[in-house]
C-alpha cells in the first residue's frame, strides 16, 4: 500500500491543478470546478493514506511489548 497510495494520491493532485488552471484560462467553470474535485480527492487519498501507515506503525509497536509465550505475559 503506502507508496503506491501516496503515488496514487499525488496524481490526482496535479491532475487537478492542471484540470483548474485549464479550466481558469479557459473559462471553463466546470473544467474549473472538476480540477478542484480531483485536488480534494487527492487529498483524502493522501489523508488516508497517512492514517493507514500511522495505525501499521502502532499496531506493529503493539505488538512489540508482548511475549510470544503461552499467556502473552508482557515483557
Amino acid at each position: 500500500m503506502g507508496m503506491g497510495d501516496k503515488f496514487d494520491a499525488a496524481k490526482d493532485k496535479i491532475k487537478g491543478k492542471v484540470d483548474e488552471a485549464v479550466g481558469k484560462a479557459t473559462d471553463d467553470t466546470s473544467r474549473t470546478l472538476k480540477g478542484r474535485a480531483e485536488q480534494a480527492r487527492g487529498e483524502a487519498k493522501d489523508t488516508v493514506a497517512d492514517a493507514r501507515a500511522h495505525l501499521r506503525e502502532d499496531a506493529d509497536r503493539a505488538g512489540d511489548h508482548l511475549d510470544d509465550t503461552e499467556g502473552g505475559n508482557r515483557l
